[in-house]
């Protein structure tokens, strides 16, 4: 049987979504219906991607007993309310990062799911791509060695991006890149919470942080250091580095298609094309991989996935909290 897929939210990030599951096998993924804010916006997103149900309300989604999980591609400060009403409605959740505006939210969600029982994921696509993967093993396998530091460096020009500029949308760099970062220092060591976090950066007119720098330091001697900034654009890429060797992530290190290993050892994917609609962000057909590994844990009756498990996303909100507090953001 196929997974029943609801859309909401009708922005860039939802098209990609969307082109990625039909992309995919119709027996294994339906869409069946979209909701926006308004009818208007609802009507032309079904009409470019033949999606036959289309809501102005998000209510009127959320009521519809035909679908089984929903996409939640809405703004940042929208996340908490939407996903809480869903589960509220027995739906399986999917939702952007980050998946809420704060530790207390997201701990929140969480809670709610495991009381419900329906399965929750953050949607952190880097984590199911197959150079993360690959990654993962090269580190367990003990290749590198034992990982002593982590480097991530993640710079693009988005200042003028409203998403990223305005508090009242749960901007600043921290939440909308900054969180690539701290969620692949988190992976490669193991979940754990650092003992120490030290952060400094720069806040714009509205008080949102714009560039910030900041250092996650663990017991056994490990570090990571991370800056990310929209004031420019500069190569982003992610580091680690071991006893026995470096494996380094290519920009766009987020949704990385190169992986480079010890001994010039080089992996490399290719991505899946989608719908053969066009994407609006780079690399966007890498959304595939997230889609199956949703369907995957359905089909097993999980609750959560194993690549991106409810409780890092609530220490990514605490790790970003307290970032944001050191560099003076108010919250």
């Amino acid at each position: 049987m196929a997974t029943r897929w609801g859309i909401l939210g009708a922005g860039k990030i939802s098209n990609d979504f969307v082109c990625c599951i039909q992309g995919l096998s119709r027996q294994d993924h339906q869409i069946i219906a979209v909701a926006a804010r308004n009818a208007e916006k609802a009507e032309k997103f079904a009409d470019e991607h033949n999606i036959s149900k289309w809501y102005g309300s998000y209510e009127e989604l959320m009521c519809n007993p035909d679908v089984e999980v929903v996409y939640v591609g809405v703004t940042n400060p929208q996340h908490f309310s939407a996903v809480q009403q869903l589960l509220d409605r027995g739906k399986h959740v999917l939702c952007e990062k980050p998946m809420t505006i704060n530790a207390k939210q997201t701990q929140e969600l969480v809670d709610l799911a495991r009381t419900k029982k329906l399965f929750l994921m953050e949607a952190m696509w880097s984590r199911c791509f197959p150079t993360y993967e690959r990654l993962r093993e090269e580190i367990d396998s003990g290749n590198l060695g034992e990982v002593v530091q982590v480097n991530v460096n993640f710079c693009r020009k988005i200042e003028n991006v409203l998403r990223v500029s305005k508090m009242e949308l749960g901007g600043g760099v921290t939440r909308d890149i900054g969180i690539y970062a701290l969620q692949f220092a988190s992976m490669v060591f193991g979940g754990r919470k650092p003992k120490q976090i030290v952060a400094g950066g720069h806040l714009n007119d509205d008080g949102v942080d714009m560039a910030v720098s900041t250092t996650l330091v663990y017991d056994n001697g490990q570090l990571a250091c991370l800056s990310f900034s929209g004031k420019a654009n500069a190569q982003s890429e992610a580091i680690v580095i071991g006893t026995k060797g470096e494996a380094k992530i290519s920009d766009p290190f987020w949704s990385g298609t190169t992986l480079h290993l010890p001994h010039e050892q080089v992996f490399n994917i290719k991505l899946p094309d989608g719908s053969g609609k066009p994407f609006c962000y780079v690399n966007s057909g890498g959304l595939t991989y997230e889609v199956q590994e949703v369907r995957k844990c359905l089909k097993k009756g999980l609750l959560e996935s194993p690549l991106m498990k409810l409780e890092e996303s609530v220490l990514l909100a605490q790790m970003m909290d307290e970032i944001m507090r050191q560099v003076g953001v108010r919250q």
